[in-house]
């Protein structure tokens, strides 16, 4: 279906229609209460066609948040991923080096976007230590708690309440970063290979990717251990990242990837240790 096409088939579905936004939150919701959910009964609740229902499920499947299937949807299954719990006591030196790095790129007075993991909650440690007056917009609840007893001024995302990872997710959560323009995002990743950040986390990928379309520069914070690890949802492109924060530099293909992508490899064993001479990029 063309997009005039598309446009008229919404200008048609009549008085009472229920919002986009609304409507996804509530297929969110059924699926929290029945395994399945079907086209046809879903244009019937909210008045609109079956291909606007189509619509939605392919947006919420593409954010991670729904499995789609033969007529309807489900939610979304997936192998067993280590707890927020977990992955906090794991390789917990080399996320304290990123977290320490990390920090120190934000500058006094910047606005910030920080997605919930277990080394964005290492680095914001470190910014609270540092006492860097700052702004944090952030869905990650450890992070709001870790710096709201600091000089940093910081906004928690409202959205559905994911509680393995005591942070927001969903479509409240994606409208409300999309009021903000803000200086730097700094997020994690499940895994990084030459096709980019990808993410496990039901629900993750978009707030991820949303942040980096919000922000002028874009910090990606990944342990050497999840290189050339593919999580289930792909965040985004290599060139859509200014810079990684790591532990290790990576090697052969992966290395090659970033360089040809323009992005600054920041190893953690010192301070901002530079490992390309590449300038900043510029962003439309």
């Amino acid at each position: 279906m063309s997009r005039t096409e598309t446009r008229g088939t919404e200008a048609r579905e009549g008085q009472g229609r229920v919002k986009k936004s609304d409507r996804r939150r509530e297929i969110l919701l059924e699926l929290k209460l029945r395994p399945h959910v079907r086209i046809s009964e879903l244009a019937q609740r909210f008045n609109v066609s079956a291909e606007t229902v189509r619509r939605d499920f392919d947006a919420l499947a593409d954010d991670g948040l729904i499995s789609r299937a033969h007529g309807g949807a489900s939610a979304p299954t997936q192998g067993r991923y280590p707890s927020l719990d977990e992955r906090t006591n794991a390789r917990l030196e080399e996320r304290e080096k990123i977290g320490k790095s990390a920090a120190e790129l934000i500058q006094e007075g910047e606005t910030v976007m920080i997605d919930s993991g277990s080394t964005t909650i290492e680095m914001s440690r470190m910014l609270a230590y540092r006492g860097t007056h700052c702004t944090v917009i952030t869905n990650s609840v450890p992070v709001a708690m870790t710096l709201g007893h600091t000089p940093a001024e910081v906004i928690l995302c409202p959205g559905e309440y994911l509680a393995t990872e005591s942070a927001t997710i969903g479509t409240e959560t994606l409208e409300f970063l999309s009021r903000f323009n803000v200086d730097r995002c700094i997020i994690g990743s499940s895994g990084f290979s030459a096709e980019g950040p990808s993410e496990t986390v039901r629900g993750f990928a978009a707030v991820k990717r949303m942040m980096l379309a919000r922000a002028a520069k874009r910090h990606l914070l990944v342990d050497s251990g999840k290189f050339g690890r593919k999580g289930l949802s792909h965040v985004g492109d290599l060139d859509e990242l200014d810079s990684i924060v790591t532990d290790n530099k990576p090697t052969e293909d992966l290395l090659s990837a970033i360089n040809s992508a323009g992005v600054e490899i920041l190893v953690a064993e010192q301070p901002l240790q530079r490992t390309t001479n590449r300038g900043h990029k510029s962003h439309a």
